[in-house]
């Protein structure tokens, strides 16, 4: 099987609270903050891992994952982490956050795929800095491909995969054939999520997503990594999508102590007016 796994590079999510508003309100000033791979993504590698092997052996890959993210030159040292968890190629297309929106990612992604011909597009549900949630169901229509999206599980068969969807009130089990597009939730790395035709129903993997040793980290440096450009994959196409104003919201006031319930019922409905 062949899978090509879409990566983001985000700032942390921990960092959360250091983010920064331009005092024009026209930009996020992310500088000083730490950057690292969007997490669902990190799970859909994982994911595309288990996919392409035997789960007692997992050095041997059987078959090929190949790792694209969209990005300046410093977003190679994710693409080489990706590596070295077992990816086995990296394509980065050369472009800053600004030049981008959900749908041009989409239209230059889907020149990547009917280039590549991969059996399946993995992907996370959403990137945590934009939160848009509409990369995958974009390329899914523009590529006519079926697609699974917040899959919680994924089990490899003969020419298609049966995903479980995360769905209101339970999982929604959906067979798709090959070529497909799946976006993954967290939900997806738990031992018994993923499974490949070579891995016994009985295994079990550790909880989360896996770690390169040192042999790996220096062998992902000789894998291959091509660069790719925007006009090159989407010629023509330009950012539809654009952020007019940000800004941080209003300050919380302090909280008041109440001496007892008749002025909290008080308070809450001259005040609060919820009642």
């Amino acid at each position: 099987m062949k899978i090509l796994v879409a990566i983001k590079r985000v700032s942390d999510p921990d960092n959360a609270n250091k983010v920064k508003v331009s005092p024009a309100g026209n930009a996020v000033d992310t500088t000083g903050l730490e950057f690292k791979l969007n997490p669902f993504d990190e799970y859909a590698l994982e994911a595309a891992l288990r996919l392409t092997e035997d789960g007692k052996a997992p050095k041997k890959r059987e078959g090929e994952v190949v790792v694209v993210t969209f990005g300046p030159k410093e977003t190679e040292q994710n693409l080489r982490s990706a590596l070295a968890t077992g990816a086995d190629r990296a394509i980065r297309v050369e472009a800053t956050d600004d030049q981008l929106d959900g749908r041009l990612v989409a239209q230059a992604l889907k020149a990547l795929v009917e280039a590549e011909k991969p059996d399946l597009v993995l992907m996370g549900k959403q990137a945590v800095d934009g939160d848009t949630n509409q990369v995958a169901q974009i390329l899914a229509e523009l590529l006519d491909y079926p697609m699974a999206t917040f899959a919680a599980t994924i089990v490899e068969e003969n020419g298609s995969v049966l995903v479980g969807r995360e769905v209101d009130g339970g999982v929604l089990s959906l067979r798709l054939k090959f070529p497909a597009v799946v976006s993954v939730d967290l939900r997806i790395v738990a031992p018994t999520s993923v499974y490949s035709n070579r891995t016994e129903r009985a295994f079990k993997y550790n909880e989360g997503v896996r770690f390169a040793p040192l042999p790996a980290i220096m062998a992902a440096k000789k894998k291959p990594l091509d660069v790719k450009t925007l006009t090159e994959l989407a010629p023509g196409c330009a950012v539809t999508a654009r952020y007019t104003k940000f800004e941080r919201p209003p300050q919380r006031s302090s909280g008041i102590k109440v001496k007892d319930v008749a002025e909290l019922v008080d308070r809450l409905a001259n005040e609060a007016k919820v009642i």
